[in-house]
């Protein structure tokens, strides 16, 4: 016990001399610690000054350096003021001296203002006399020629009119002669040129067709017991079978080509073969109908080949090939449509244009009268309509209308190369026939258009109807009116008349004196 005692009093005391050491050791470093803040105290407030003056010292060299920049400044401003105040003098005193000038100026002015014034008075009044001794002159003149001013200006007016119409009048007559020699002598040359190019053979189309038989046996044959043959080969064919007294001879009638050709092969076959009864017509009818179509087929192709144009619709192919069997005032209608492509190539080589479209174009021209039989309408519409349907262009639709003249008119050079090219394919000499009754029509009908106007004193058509002349009234009808007369007469006949080619209108004025002697 005593142990434990000995023990916590020593602890006790050791916490007491521990605690007394502390405490002294604390007041020790407080007072260092004081000695320290003291001592940072002090260096802080010398350092303070010492930045303080340094300030205060840049601070002053500043504001010295900037009281001298803004001195300077001060003293080039007064510089720069010092010169623009001896420009401004300077100019001051030229503007004094400009100021007098002009007021100068101005009196000499003023001066010559009042000499022009009275000058211009002067003048005035010697107007005044003048337009006097003017208006006395023209009455006077007026009393010598007997008419006034505006009498005179009129009749001055109208012979000035009347001279230059006359002279205009002849000029155009001139230049229209100088132009129309100029195109006719080219235009020749191209034509001479095309058409010596062609050489293509006319062979008159007819609307029958006749099949030799070997005895007029065959013929009672071919009518059969009561026409029961002969009515049903011309119910199948759709044509007329002509049996008459003519020796070992069948015609055969039809406008339709197509159909003429049918039924001249199916009957040479029949007679061929001897067996002829209705079902045997139908049979041999329906065989040679296939066969032409084929070669209808080739006709056109070779046709296309002839002509040298490519990428046609079928259709369109077999639409030439028929116009083998179709004819224009007795001209086969394939063979004109060759050579109007093969004309138009040539003057369109010769003219520097689209041979192409051209050759094209003289193959399509006349497409339409293939179907013109079955479709109702002009050939010229038919031909456009069936060019629209296969994607043609719209320059090739105008070429087709217009190849003859009142339907369109040509909207490109091509398309006058094709009417031009038409024209002389259908005017060629032999190429085209018309019946005697129809062309003594048209003769008769040509004189009596002429005839009709006023002023014609007699008409003649000449030339087998390709001209007609006429004879006008000198007092009736001048120089200028002569030639309206003829443009009128030649409008006329292109709308009454229906004809092949062109017609030449000549106008004739003479003027005869005669006198006698005694």
């Amino acid at each position: 016990m005593l142990n434990f005692m000995i023990i916590g009093i020593i602890i006790l005391v050791s916490f007491c001399i521990g605690y007394c050491t502390r405490l002294i050791y604390a007041k020790i470093n407080a007072k260092s610690i004081e000695q320290i803040a003291e001592q940072i105290i002090k260096e802080a407030k010398l350092i303070s000054e010492t930045k303080v003056k340094e300030s205060l010292l840049e601070a002053k060299n500043i504001v010295d350096k900037e009281r001298k920049e803004c001195e300077n400044e001060i003293k080039e401003r007064k510089h720069r003021i010092q010169i623009l105040e001896n420009r401004l003098n300077q100019r001051e005193e030229h503007l004094d001296k400009k100021i007098n000038l002009l007021d100068n100026k101005e009196k000499d002015f003023t001066i010559k203002e009042k000499n022009i014034n009275f000058k211009d008075e002067q003048i005035s009044s010697k107007l005044i006399d003048i337009d006097k001794i003017k208006h006395q002159q023209q009455i006077t003149l007026e009393n010598i020629a007997c008419m006034s001013i505006e009498e005179a200006k009129h009749l001055i007016i109208n012979e000035t009119k009347n001279k230059m119409k006359q002279e205009l009048t002849v000029l155009t007559q001139r230049l229209e002669q100088e132009t129309r020699e100029l195109a006719d002598r080219q235009s020749k040359e191209i034509l001479a040129i095309a058409i010596q190019r062609i050489s293509a053979e006319y062979t008159m189309d007819n609307v029958t067709s006749s099949v030799s038989i070997p005895s007029d046996e065959v013929k009672g044959r071919v009518i059969g017991r009561e026409g029961r043959n002969i009515r049903a080969f011309e119910q199948i064919t759709g044509v007329d079978l002509i049996i008459d007294d003519t020796p070992e001879t069948i015609t055969i009638s039809s406008f339709d080509g197509v159909r003429r050709e049918i039924a001249r092969i199916a009957l040479e076959k029949l007679v061929t073969d001897g067996r002829i009864h209705p079902t045997r017509i139908e049979e041999i009818v329906a065989r040679v109908k296939i066969d032409i179509e084929q070669h209808i087929k080739d006709i056109g192709e070779q046709a296309v080949l002839n002509a040298g144009v490519s990428g046609l619709h079928p259709d369109i192919i077999k639409l030439l090939g028929k116009l083998k069997y179709r004819t224009s005032y007795g001209q086969n209608q394939l063979q004109h449509t060759l050579e109007v492509t093969w004309i138009a190539k040539i003057i369109a080589n010769e003219l520097g244009l689209d041979v192409n479209f051209c050759k094209k174009g003289g193959l399509l021209h006349d497409i339409g009268k293939a179907v013109n039989h079955e479709v109702d309408g002009s050939h010229h519409q038919i031909s456009a309509d069936i060019a629209r349907k296969y994607g043609e262009s719209k320059k090739m639709i105008n070429a087709i209308l217009s190849h003859h003249e009142g339907f369109a008119q040509p909207e490109s050079p091509e398309a006058f190369v094709i009417a031009a090219a038409d024209a002389i394919s259908a005017s060629r000499p032999g190429a085209r026939m018309e019946s005697i009754e129809y062309y003594v029509k048209r003769l008769e009908k040509l004189e009596e258009i002429a005839k009709s106007f006023h002023g014609v004193l007699m008409a003649y058509a000449i030339q087998a109807g390709r001209e007609v002349r006429i004879l006008v009234k000198p007092d009736c009808i001048d120089d200028v009116q002569s030639q309206l007369l003829a443009h009128k007469i030649a409008k006329r006949i292109e709308c009454e008349l229906d004809y092949p080619g062109q017609i030449k209108v000549t106008v004739i004025r003479e003027l005869r004196a005669q006198d006698i002697a005694r």
